[in-house]
C-alpha cells in the first residue's frame, strides 16, 4: 500500500477536503517528477524548460516557430520566451532569424547540435519515465492521462 500524502508530508490535521488533497497530491507528484527530470538534464547543461523548448523546435522542423508559438506550446509557462530562446541560442542549440516583410517576426530553429543533444537524451529520458511511471501499467496510465486531461479542461 502506498503512503498517504498526509503521512508523507507529516501533516497532523486532515485536508480541508478531497479536492484539496487531490490538488496537493498532483502538485507534490509533479514536483518530485520534475526534480528527477531536472537532475537527469543537469549534466547536459539543460533545464526541463529548455529541454521542452528544444523538443518543440525539433517537432517543428524545418520551418521552426516564432517565440509566441514556442511559448504557447511549453508545458510550464515562462514569463520571457525571448530570453529562453536567446539562452538556447547562446548555447548553440537554436538559431533565430528575422524573416518576411515584418522584421519583428523572428523564427527559431533547432541546430544540428540541438538535434544531436536531444538524440542523446531520448533513451535516458524514456528510461526515466519508465522508471517513474512504468510500474502503473498501461491501463492505469491511460486512466491517469484521461483524468488529468479532464481536470485541465476545467482550468
Amino acid at each position: 500500500m502506498s503512503i498517504s500524502l498526509q503521512a508523507e508530508l507529516r501533516q497532523r490535521k486532515p485536508f480541508a477536503g478531497l479536492e484539496q488533497e487531490a490538488m496537493l497530491s498532483i502538485a507534490r507528484t509533479a514536483a518530485l517528477l520534475e526534480h528527477a527530470m531536472a537532475e537527469a538534464l543537469k549534466s547536459h547543461g539543460l533545464t526541463p524548460t529548455q529541454y521542452n523548448a528544444l523538443r518543440i523546435l525539433r517537432g517543428a522542423q524545418p520551418e521552426g516557430l516564432c517565440r509566441n508559438e514556442v511559448r504557447d506550446r511549453l508545458i510550464a509557462r515562462v514569463p520571457d520566451a525571448t530570453r529562453l530562446l536567446e539562452r538556447l541560442g547562446e548555447m548553440g542549440l537554436v538559431v533565430r532569424a528575422r524573416e518576411g516583410e515584418d522584421r519583428r517576426f523572428v523564427r527559431a530553429r533547432i541546430t544540428r547540435a540541438g538535434l544531436e543533444l536531444l538524440a542523446g537524451l531520448d533513451d535516458p529520458v524514456q528510461r526515466l519515465h519508465r522508471k517513474q511511471l512504468g510500474h502503473l501499467g498501461e491501463r492505469k496510465l491511460r486512466t491517469l492521462v484521461d483524468l488529468l486531461a479532464e481536470a485541465r479542461e476545467q482550468s
